[in-house]
C-alpha cells in the first residue's frame, strides 16, 4: 500500500488551513487517514506549523513519502535533516549523541533565524506617518 504525507485542507472558501495527515495515496484527498501529524496555517506570517517530529521521521522511516510542500515543511522543521543524520548513525559514521548534538546545533541557529525574520516582518507591518500628526486629506471641491 503506497502511503504518502500530505495535506488535507479545512477552513472555510479563501481561509485555508491545513492537518498534515499520513494517508494512502489512492484515497481522496480530504477522505479518510491513518494518523494526523500536526497542522498548518498559510494565512498567519510567517506561516504557523505544529508538527510532532517523532511520529513524521518515524513514517518517513517505514518508506511514506511526503508530497511537495509537506517535504518543504518537514524540511523547514528540521526532520529531514535528522533522518538524514540518523542515516549516518545507521552506517557507523558517528555516534548518535554526535547527530544529536549536530541537531541541536542546527536547530538554535534555525531558531535565531526565525526570530530575525519574524522581527523584520513586524517593522515592515507598522503604519507609516509623518512627523507632527495625521495626514492632512484635501477636501472635495478645493
Amino acid at each position: 500500500m503506497p502511503v504518502k504525507i500530505r495535506l488535507q485542507r479545512h477552513g472555510s472558501k479563501k481561509r485555508p488551513f491545513y492537518f498534515i495527515v499520513v494517508a494512502d495515496a489512492r484515497s481522496p484527498r480530504d477522505g479518510k487517514f491513518i494518523q494526523k501529524l500536526g497542522t498548518y496555517n498559510p494565512l498567519t506570517v510567517p506561516a504557523t506549523i505544529q508538527l510532532d517530529r517523532q511520529k513524521a521521521l518515524d513514517w518517513l522511516h517505514k518508506g511514506a513519502q511526503p508530497t511537495d510542500t509537506v517535504r518543504r515543511i518537514l524540511s523547514y522543521k528540521g526532520v529531514l535533516y535528522l533522518k538524514h543524520l540518523l542515516r549516518g548513525v545507521k552506517l557507523g559514521l558517528f555516534d548518535e549523541a554526535t547527530a544529536m548534538e549536530k541537531f541541536q546545533k542546527w536547530h538554535a541557529e534555525h531558531e535565531v533565524q526565525v526570530k530575525k525574520r519574524q522581527e523584520i516582518n513586524a517593522k515592515d507591518r507598522r503604519p507609516r506617518r509623518p512627523a507632527g500628526g495625521p495626514p492632512v486629506r484635501p477636501r472635495r471641491g478645493e
